[in-house]
């Protein structure tokens, strides 16, 4: 057996290549940054061709700086933004079209037709997700709508739909030569296409969206041999892992029973909360969505919630109010104070997402006295991430029937003790930082090793998991309370503030 897996992290903003020895150690990493093209307002794309250079490029200078060859790994796992929708020309190999990335909003209209006739949550029951802009489903019908001729080769079967996952496994594969045109589950049920109980492309689906099945790839497990990579670096080595970023990283984090959950903490938050084999519908606007699938087991479930402005409500103290010159200040202009002062910061900058689902709330400050100061405004932002986690925790319970017993975190802002001491707090249960900060990658690493059983079970992932600092929570109840009522109150000063006709 070889000495190492790999993986391909690609993300919104950049690739990497990251090798992982069987203790989940990173051994070396590269990096390369693609363009953010943006047409018109709302609009955003990314060059296909651009990213499957770059990612030929991360792969051979990690093996090279590492003097490493394809024969030292064992497999390796892909993961990536998960909604960004590609399609290309399976005669020639260019694509069609710039991808159009998952926060590109230029479906709207047929977001609003389709709720016009059966509402915003009119294909919940069988994808788990609510119409929205978010999903690929709708992006690859814009293409097919819009794209020159892209109609007619779809239709022909000579134009291929993925994610990024099936892009780069098409071309590791030999592209124009036989390339493999696949996704797994968890990336097709990001797609609002596939159904979460036959975990196939639904036809009723395909017929409302107006898709043909003939341009979709084949859904596999996240966890399993696909191929062996034929041209580039990677030239023999196993493909054998494929997963969604987000659910990567539950993986990556070791969230292998219902009710263990992990909270990636960025520009925004995406909490995702194992429920186990059967998918859990939500009351209160979380998503259903697929967490993973290894080999021919049977697929695990997940709840996901995200928070739009976490990490962005610090960028904006830090750029639009100059309160502080980089955003990892923002600890230490918060420890100056005890408390938030009775200030709170509610970042509904462009309205709230689950539980509250108000796209006509937006941002507001309340609790103002003369006593208040900067101190007690960054407190504040930093205390409106653990205040929204605990709303989207408390719906997953509330959803789920099972109550969360520790949070996983990840993500650039648990470098900041202050923030993941008041999550802990504020929750009540113990938040666990791993030694790993790299879960993402490691969890497609793990999908991937896996498969070709480099390692051998999820107990072997599990004695990898490995804890950096556990934060237990040691606020009192009733100041817990008190904080958590002062901020739901909070929350209703924010809705409202744009009309409906506005």
């Amino acid at each position: 057996m070889a000495d190492y897996v790999g993986a391909i992290d690609q993300g919104t903003t950049s690739t990497r290549f990251i090798v992982f020895d069987h203790a989940g150690t990173v051994i070396v990493e590269a990096r390369k940054a693609h363009e953010q093209i943006f047409p018109k307002p709302g609009w955003v794309e990314h060059d296909p061709a651009e990213i499957w250079r770059n990612t030929e490029e991360v792969i051979a200078t990690a093996l090279t700086n590492a003097e490493l060859a394809p024969r030292d790994l064992a497999a390796i796992g892909i993961t990536n933004q998960r909604e960004t929708t590609v399609l290309w020309d399976r005669l020639t190999g260019k694509p069609l079209h710039n991808a159009l990335v998952w926060q590109d909003t230029r479906v709207d209209d047929l977001v609003a037709a389709l709720a016009r006739d059966g509402g915003q949550d009119r294909f919940r029951a069988a994808t788990g997700l609510p119409l929205a802009s978010y999903f690929s489903g709708l992006k690859l019908r814009w293409l097919l709508d819009n794209v020159p001729g892209a109609r007619d080769k779809a239709e022909a079967g000579d134009a291929l739909f993925g994610t990024v996952d099936s892009w780069l496994v098409w071309q590791l594969t030999g592209g124009l030569a036989n390339g493999l045109h696949v996704t797994d589950v968890t990336n097709a049920s990001r797609t609002q296409l596939m159904n979460l109980a036959t975990l196939d492309w639904d036809d009723d689906l395909l017929a409302t969206f107006d898709v043909p099945r003939s341009v979709l790839p084949r859904i596999v497990a996240s966890s399993e041999v696909y191929r062996t990579a034929s041209v580039g670096p990677l030239a023999g080595v196993n493909i054998a892992g494929i997963l969604g970023d987000q659910q990567a990283a539950l993986v990556g984090q070791a969230c292998f029973e219902p009710g263990e959950a992990k909270n990636t903490y960025g520009t925004g938050c995406f909490l995702l909360m194992n429920t186990g084999t059967e998918p859990v519908p939500s009351a209160a606007g979380l998503l259903t969505t697929v967490a993973y699938r290894l080999g021919a087991e049977a697929p695990r479930y997940a709840l996901e919630g995200s928070i739009a402005i976490t990490g962005a409500l610090v960028q904006w103290l830090r750029d639009n109010l100059g309160l502080i010159e980089n955003s990892a200040d923002i600890e230490a202009l918060a420890r100056e104070v005890d408390d938030n002062g009775d200030v709170y910061l509610v970042p509904a900058f462009s309205g709230l997402y689950a539980p509250q689902c108000t796209a006509c709330a937006r941002g507001c400050i309340v609790g103002l006295t003369r006593y208040a100061n900067r101190h007690h405004i960054a407190r504040a932002a930093l205390e409106a991430t653990a205040f929204q986690t605990r709303e989207v925790i408390e719906a997953m319970e509330r959803d789920s029937g099972i109550p969360a017993s520790t949070l996983r975190a990840d993500g650039g802002m648990v470098a900041n003790e202050l923030l993941m001491q008041f999550q802990a707090d504020i929750l009540d249960v113990p938040l666990l930082r791993p030694k790993v900060a790299e879960t993402t990658a490691l969890g497609a690493a793990y999908a991937a090793g896996l498969a070709v059983g480099y390692w051998t079970d999820l107990e072997d992932l599990r004695r990898n998991w490995a804890l950096d600092r556990q934060f237990e929570p040691s606020m009192d109840g009733s100041e817990r309370a008190r904080l958590y009522r002062s901020w739901q109150k909070a929350v209703t000063r924010s809705f409202d503030w744009v009309s409906a006709d506005d």
